[in-house]
């Protein structure tokens, strides 16, 4: 017997920012939205076109409250997981449907400064060492960086016009 496969992989822009909310047992949930883009060129005119999707995704946990402390709407972002379609009766007795891309691994793309705004993170030298694969496993409590007094997002203005350190994307800690 043949067994199945459900994965998917997207990379594109956020629409928006993530919105995160507490279940009753208190784990975090984020809902985020995701564009992505195709480019080809027409065969008969000759002209470019392009094709936009959007892709609802949802993340669980810790990865979740990463999502809403490091990512913005804009930003270019890489997320791997499961399609999973929800359904549900609205009060007028309708059938809805969702289908959405339960995330369990997400990278953001690009660089402050770079075409999508994004940030990373990058911790001092000896703790880069003591992490060999930042996504295969949540960081310890000694394996997180310093919390520095400028804000995550990279804001200067935000941060008093003070310089940012520079953040590196695989030194996460989720």
């Amino acid at each position: 017997m043949a067994s199945s496969l459900n994965t998917a992989q997207i990379i594109g822009n956020l629409t928006r920012d993530p919105e995160v909310r507490q279940t009753p047992n208190g784990q975090s949930v984020a809902t985020i939205g995701v564009a992505t883009n195709r480019k080809w060129k027409d065969k008969t005119t000759g002209d470019t076109k392009e094709e936009v999707e959007f892709h609802n995704v949802v993340v669980w946990g810790r990865l979740a409250e990463i999502c809403q402390q490091y990512l913005k709407k804009g930003d270019k972002v890489y997320f791997k997981g499961r399609l999973k379609t929800r359904n549900w009766e609205d009060p007028d007795g309708k059938k809805n449907y969702r289908t959405e891309i339960v995330a369990e691994e997400m990278i953001m793309l690009g660089s402050k400064g770079g075409p999508s705004g994004g940030s990373s993170y990058s911790p001092p030298a000896q703790q880069q060492t003591q992490q060999t694969n930042p996504t295969s496993a949540p960081a310890t409590e000694a394996q997180q960086p310093e919390k520095s007094s400028a804000p995550a997002s990279g804001n200067a203005d935000q941060a008093g016009g003070e310089q940012e350190e520079e953040i590196k994307i695989d030194d996460l800690p989720f």
